[in-house]
């Protein structure tokens, strides 16, 4: 498989990288699980066969992972933004990632991986520049008192 992007992110899975990937693509369009390759000789991480590289794709986006023992557990520090058109698509995506997971506050919550993901509108991003910063502030108290965002409420809040 070519490689046509020039960064690609990669994600190091104590266990279970292939599971992931297939979850991950299983929600979004355009997503598959390209190729899983068992690595063939040993490393520090486990014997020959036992550490798993797993390419696939996420919204036409490709990404790598690996299953390869403990070494850092994810966090907050490195998450994946979804941008989204309405509520609709906040609330399909929400759910399915936060399925065996847990919900956090400001629209971010941490997939059953232990990955973070954030779910946003796409107009919150507009909201948030706005020249009028009265607005935008309203805005931004309304999302600090949120799990999973809600344009309606976001909307209010920047009209009113």
């Amino acid at each position: 498989m070519p490689i046509t992007q020039k960064i690609t992110p990669h994600l190091w899975f104590a266990e279970n990288a292939e599971a992931a990937a297939r979850f991950y693509s299983s929600i979004f369009p355009d997503s598959s699980v390209d190729r899983v390759t068992p690595l063939p000789a040993g490393t520090p991480s486990g014997p020959a066969g036992s550490v798993v590289m797993v390419e696939f794709t996420l919204f036409g986006q490709k990404f790598f992972a690996i299953s390869a023992g403990p070494l850092d557990p994810f966090n907050h520090a490195i998450s994946f933004v979804v941008h989204c058109a309405d509520q609709a698509e906040i609330d399909r995506y929400w759910e399915a990632l936060v399925e065996g997971g847990s919900p956090e506050r400001c629209g971010w919550l941490k997939d059953r991986y232990g990955v973070s993901w954030q779910i946003v509108p796409t107009v919150l991003g507009e909201m948030m520049v706005d020249p009028d910063r009265a607005r935008a502030k309203r805005v931004m108290e309304a999302l600090l008192k949120m799990v999973k965002l809600d344009i309606a409420a976001l909307k209010a809040a920047y009209e009113s």
